[in-house]
C-alpha cells in the first residue's frame, strides 16, 4: 500500500478551480506577431537589363518555355522568340549559344506547328547571323538535322527537308563539312538495307527503295522531293570546292593560252637605267616543274570520315550505294512504265524525277574529275555504268514534255513545237542536255567504234538543237556547248567538227540574243581558234566557219559601240589574240573596218572606258597598213582629250615602232607608214587644232578668251586649263619621236615648211600650239638648221604675246597661273637658242606704239630677261637696243612728270572734299 501510494503522488493530478485562467507553461511558445505594409515599386518595374516582348516575357523566359511538356506554350515561345529578336537584334549576339541549342532541338518535337514555327525561326535567324558567328555551334545544328532526318516519323523527315533547305541557301559551306554523315541520311530517307541476293553472307549490304503508305505524298513525289535536296547538297560541294569549273565550258587546265597576268613596266622610269625591269617566268603564271614528285595534300592526313566527298574511296562508295537506286527511280519515272503515254512523252512530275536524277549523277560525274587520277576513275565509271544507261537512258532518247491540254484560249508558246518550256516552267532541253553530258563523259577517242551508235544520236540532237529557230536561255546554251565540245575533242577530224561548228555559228548568228548567250558562244569560238591554232602547220586545216566567224568580229565591235561595253571588251579580247597570231582573214577585216572603228567622233575608240580604249591602241600595232586618213583619225583622237595622254602617248609611240625611223635591224614591213604621212601625223598632233578649227579662231576678239598685245601682230587665244594640260603632254611625246629621228636638219626643214604654211600668217593662236611649236623648235635645233625670215618673226611675236600674256595674269586667276612655268621655260629656252629671235623681240618693242598701261610689262620684261642668266650674254649683245628702249621708256616717264607738274600748278588745292572718279 505505501509503494503504491508513493507512485501516484509523483503523477498527482492538478485541478483547477471553476473561473480560473489555465497558468501558462513554463516552455510555452509565444505565438504573437505583428505586421506591416511593405511596398516594393522597384520589383514591380520591367527588368532594364533584358527587352521584353508584347508579353512582357525576356530571353530568358521564352528560352524555358521551350521545355515545356505543352506543344502550344513552345509553340507561343518560338512566336515569341521571333517577335523579340526582331525588335531587338542585338540580344542574338548576347544568347547565340542557348538560342541555337535551343532551337535545333525541338526539329524533332512531336507537334507540326513547334517543328513549324521553329523552320520560320530558324529562317528569321539565318537572315541575322553571319556563318563565322554560327560556326561554333554548327555540330550541335547538323546532329539535330541527322536526327529529324532519321526520324521514325514521317512528318519529322518532310520537315527536316525544310530545315535542309534553310541551311543549304544560308551556311552551305558549313552544312557541306559534314558530307559523309548527310549523304547517309538521304540514302535512308528513300531507301532501306536489305541482304544482298548474291552473297548468302552478311558482309554486303544492298539498298533498295522504299515505300511507305503513310505519308501524305506518293512515293515518286517523296523521292523526287528529297533528290531535289540532294541535288542541292550536291551542287554545294562542287561549289565549294577549290577548282571551280563551268557546267560546260570548262577550261583546259594545262591550256598555254590561259588568263595570264600582264606585267606592267613604265618605261620612263627605267629608260635612264635608273631601275632594273624584274621579268617573270611564264609571263606571271605557276612555274612549271618537271618533277616526278608530288607534294601529299592537307586531305591525306586527315581521316576518311573528315574528307568527305574529297577522298576517291568516299565518293565512289556513295556512288556505288546511290546509282543503283537513282536507274530504279528513272525506272519507275520512265516512258515504257507509264501505259498511257507513247513513245518518249513525259508527264510533269516524271520529266522532274528523271532530271533530278541526271542532275545528281552528273554533280557526281564533276566530283570525279576533282581527283589526280581522273583516268582511271573515268574508266571505272564507263565499266561499271556505261551498259546499265545505255539500256536505260538512251533507250527512249531524246525525251519531250507531254502537256495536258485544256480548251482554252490558245497560246503561242504551246503550239510552238521550239518552245522549250511548258506552262509549269520544266526545261525538257536540259533534260537532254545533261544526258548527253553524262554520256559524252564516258567517251573517248580510243572508244569511238563502240560508242559510235549512241554517240550519232547525241550529234544529231545537238546539231538539229543548235540549228533550231527557237529562243535558248543561257544555262541550256552553255550545257549545249559543253556537249559540243567534248563531241569535237571525241573525234577530231574535219568532217565530224564542221557541221557542229557550223550548227553553232547559224545560233550565233541570230538577232537579239541574250548578253549571257552571246558570251557564251564567243567563249566557245575563241576556244575553238586557240585549240586549232596550237596545231601544227602540217596538220592544221583551218575551218572555214571559223574564218567566217573571225572575219566578221571588227565590224561588229565597230556596229557595237557603247551599247554594250563588256561584250565589246570580249570582242577586243579575241580580236586582239587573232591578230596577235596574224590571221589573214581577220587583219584584212581589221583594216577594212579601222576608219570606223577609229573615227574621233563616233568610233568604239573614244566611246569606250580607258582600259578598253588601251586594249584597241594595241591593235593598231597589227594593221597591215596605216593610210594617211586612218593616221589623220587618230591625230585627231590624240588631241581632242577624249582619250587620256598616256594613252595618247603609247599610241605615238607604236606609230613610231611602225614608222621606217624605228631603228629596226630587219626590214620593216612594205608600206606599212609611208614617211610622208607619218611626219603629217606628227605634226598635226604638235598643233592640237584642225585647219578648220584654227580657221574659226581668227573672228573670235576681246577678253575672257583672247589675251592682245599692242607690240605683236598674234593673239593667243587661251585654252582650257585640262586642254592644255593635255596638249602639252602629247607635245612631250611628239618631240621625243622627232628627235630620235637620225636626220635632225631634214626634220627641222620639214617642221618649218609646215608652220610658214599652216601658221605663218594666222592672227589668232592657240597658247598651247604657240608653245608646242617653240618646244618643238628647241628640241630639234642644232647649228646645221637653217631659219627662215619668216619663221624668225613668226616666233618671235610668238615669244612676246606669250610673255605679255604671262605677266598680265591676275593672281586671282589659278588655272592660267599653271600654265606660266611651261610657256616660260619655252620661251626663255627659245630666246637663249636663237640669239636672232631675242633680237627681233626687241626690236619690235617701240614704246610710242603702246599705250600706257602696256609700259610696266615691257620694262618688266626687260628686268626679267636681264636678270636671267641664259641670256645674259645675248643681252649684252643687244645693249644698244636696249637702251635705247631704256630711254623710251624714261622720256615717257619724264614726259608724265611735266604733265603731273603742270596740272598742280593749274589746279591749286582748295578745302573741302574731293570727288574721285574711279
Amino acid at each position: 500500500m505505501t509503494k503504491k501510494r508513493k507512485r501516484q503522488e509523483d503523477f498527482q493530478k492538478v485541478k483547477f478551480k471553476v473561473g480560473k485562467k489555465k497558468p501558462k507553461l513554463e516552455n510555452a511558445t509565444d505565438t504573437t506577431f505583428k505586421t506591416k505594409a511593405i511596398q516594393i515599386p522597384e520589383q514591380l518595374k520591367e527588368d532594364g537589363v533584358l527587352p521584353t516582348q508584347n508579353r512582357k516575357l525576356n530571353i530568358k523566359d521564352l528560352l524555358s518555355q521551350m521545355h515545356h511538356y505543352s506543344p502550344g506554350v513552345k509553340h507561343n515561345a518560338l512566336l515569341g522568340l521571333k517577335e523579340l529578336l526582331s525588335q531587338y537584334p542585338f540580344v542574338i549576339d548576347a544568347h547565340l549559344s542557348s538560342i541555337i541549342s535551343e532551337v535545333a532541338a525541338v526539329f524533332t518535337d512531336k507537334d507540326s506547328s513547334v517543328r513549324g514555327a521553329a523552320v520560320h525561326l530558324l529562317q528569321f535567324l539565318a537572315s541575322k547571323i553571319r556563318a563565322e558567328q554560327i560556326a561554333p555551334f554548327f555540330p550541335l545544328v547538323s546532329a539535330h538535322l541527322s536526327s529529324a532526318m532519321t526520324h521514325i516519323s514521317e512528318g519529322i523527315q518532310e520537315d527536316s527537308l525544310k530545315i535542309l533547305d534553310v541551311l543549304l541557301e544560308a551556311y552551305p559551306a558549313l552544312l557541306t563539312d559534314r558530307s559523309i554523315i548527310l549523304l547517309k541520311n538521304f540514302v535512308e530517307l528513300i531507301s532501306h538495307q536489305q541482304l544482298s541476293k548474291r552473297l548468302k553472307s552478311r558482309d554486303k549490304l544492298s539498298w533498295m527503295l522504299s515505300v511507305n503508305p503513310n505519308r501524305r505524298v506518293t512515293s515518286q513525289q517523296w523521292r523526287l522531293n528529297v533528290l531535289t535536296r540532294l541535288k542541292k547538297f550536291l551542287q554545294a560541294v562542287v561549289d565549294g570546292s577549290s577548282d571551280t569549273e563551268d557546267e560546260g565550258l570548262q577550261e583546259q587546265k594545262d591550256s598555254s593560252h590561259s588568263v595570264r597576268n600582264p606585267i606592267c613596266i613604265s618605261w620612263k622610269l627605267h629608260a635612264n637605267n635608273q631601275q632594273p625591269i624584274q621579268v617573270f617566268e611564264n609571263g606571271g603564271l605557276r612555274p612549271k616543274i618537271n618533277s616526278s614528285f608530288r607534294l601529299r595534300s592537307l586531305t591525306s592526313v586527315m581521316d576518311s570520315a573528315e574528307k568527305g566527298l574529297s577522298s576517291a574511296e568516299n565518293l565512289k562508295g556513295f556512288i556505288e550505294i546511290i546509282i543503283p537506286l537513282l536507274i530504279e527511280c528513272w525506272i519507275e519515272a520512265s516512258p515504257a512504265q507509264s501505259a498511257p503515254i507513247l513513245g518518249n512523252l513525259l508527264e510533269s512530275e516524271s520529266q522532274q524525277l528523271m532530271q533530278q536524277v541526271l542532275s545528281i549523277i552528273h554533280l557526281l560525274w564533276k566530283l570525279t574529275k576533282r581527283h589526280d587520277e581522273t583516268y582511271k576513275m573515268e574508266l571505272w565509271l564507263r565499266m561499271n555504268y556505261l551498259v546499265d544507261f545505255k539500256h536505260h537512258f538512251m533507250r527512249n532518247f531524246p525525251y519531250s514534255l507531254q502537256d495536258t491540254v485544256k480548251h482554252k484560249k490558245k497560246d503561242p508558246c504551246k503550239s510552238n513545237r521550239n518552245c522549250m518550256k511548258s506552262s509549269n516552267n520544266i526545261d525538257h532541253l536540259l533534260l537532254n542536255l545533261t544526258l548527253c553530258d553524262i554520256m559524252v563523259s564516258l567517251a573517248s577517242a580510243s572508244t569511238l567504234q563502240t560508242d559510235s551508235g549512241w554517240l550519232d544520236m547525241i550529234r544529231k540532237f545537238v546539231t538539229d538543237t543548235l540549228q533550231d529557230g527557237s529562243k535558248l536561255n543561257s544555262k541550256q546554251v552553255n550545257r549545249l556547248l559543253g556537249v559540243t565540245w567534248r563531241l569535237m575533242q571525241i573525234q577530231q577530224n574535219k568532217v565530224a567538227t564542221e557541221p557542229l561548228i557550223k550548227a553553232v555559228y547559224t545560233l550565233y548568228q541570230q538577232r537579239n540574243l541574250l548578253f549571257p548567250v552571246r558570251t557564251l558562244l564567243l567563249k566557245f569560238f575563241s576556244r575553238v581558234y586557240q585549240k586549232e591554232d596550237l596545231r601544227t602547220q602540217r596538220i592544221r586545216s583551218r575551218s572555214k566557219v571559223l574564218s567566217r566567224w573571225l572575219a566578221g568580229l571588227p565590224q561588229q565591235l565597230a556596229l557595237l559601240g557603247l551599247r554594250n561595253p563588256e561584250l565589246s571588251n570580249q570582242l577586243i579580247d579575241i580580236i586582239h589574240s587573232a591578230a596577235s597570231r596574224s590571221n589573214k582573214e581577220l587583219l584584212q577585216s581589221l583594216q577594212a573596218t579601222a576608219a570606223r572603228i577609229y573615227d574621233p567622233l563616233e568610233g568604239t575608240l573614244v566611246l569606250l572606258p580607258a582600259e578598253a580604249q588601251r586594249r584597241l591602241v594595241q591593235l593598231v600595232y597589227f594593221l597591215p597598213c596605216l593610210p594617211a586618213s586612218l593616221l589623220a583619225c587618230l591625230s585627231r583622237c590624240c588631241i581632242m582629250g577624249r582619250m587620256s595622254s598616256d594613252l595618247a602617248a603609247t599610241l605615238i609611240g607604236i606609230l613610231h615602232m611602225r614608222s621606217s625611223f624605228a631603228g629596226w635591224k630587219c626590214q620593216v614591213q612594205d608600206n606599212s607608214v609611208n614617211d610622208v604621212d607619218y611626219f603629217s601625223f606628227l605634226f598635226s598632233t604638235l598643233i592640237g587644232f584642225s585647219r578648220e578649227e584654227l580657221t574659226s579662231l581668227q573672228g573670235i576678239r576681246g577678253k575672257p578668251h583672247i589675251s592682245q598685245t599692242q607690240l605683236s601682230p598674234i593673239r593667243l587665244y587661251l585654252t582650257d586649263l585640262d586642254q592644255f594640260l593635255h596638249h602639252w603632254a602629247v607635245t612631250e611625246v611628239i618631240c621625243h619621236s622627232l628627235s630620235t629621228i637620225p636626220s635632225q636638219s631634214q626634220c627641222f626643214d620639214i617642221l618649218q615648211t609646215g608652220i610658214c604654211k599652216y601658221l605663218v600668217g594666222l592672227v589668232v593662236i592657240p597658247d598651247s600650239t604657240a608653245g608646242s611649236v617653240l618646244c618643238a623648235i628647241n628640241k630639234l635645233l642644232d647649228q646645221a638648221c637653217i631659219i627662215s625670215e619668216n619663221l624668225h618673226r613668226f616666233l618671235a611675236s610668238c615669244c612676246y604675246s606669250l610673255l605679255y600674256f604671262l605677266l598680265t595674269i591676275d593672281r586671282e586667276d589659278a588655272e592660267h597661273l599653271q600654265k606660266r612655268d611651261m610657256l616660260w621655260r619655252s620661251c626663255i629656252s627659245a630666246l637663249a637658242l636663237l640669239p636672232r629671235l631675242l633680237r627681233l623681240m626687241l626690236q619690235s618693242l617701240q614704246v610710242s606704239r603702246i599705250c600706257r598701261e602696256e609700259l610696266p610689262v615691257v620694262a618688266q620684261l626687260l628686268r626679267l630677261l636681264m636678270q636671267h642668266g641664259q641670256l645674259r650674254s645675248h643681252m649684252i649683245t643687244n645693249e644698244f637696243l636696249v637702251q635705247q628702249i631704256i630711254k623710251d621708256i624714261m622720256q615717257w616717264l619724264t614726259d608724265l612728270h611735266y604733265c603731273f607738274n603742270i596740272y598742280l600748278a593749274s589746279h591749286p588745292q582748295t578745302p573741302g572734299p574731293i570727288n574721285t572718279v574711279y
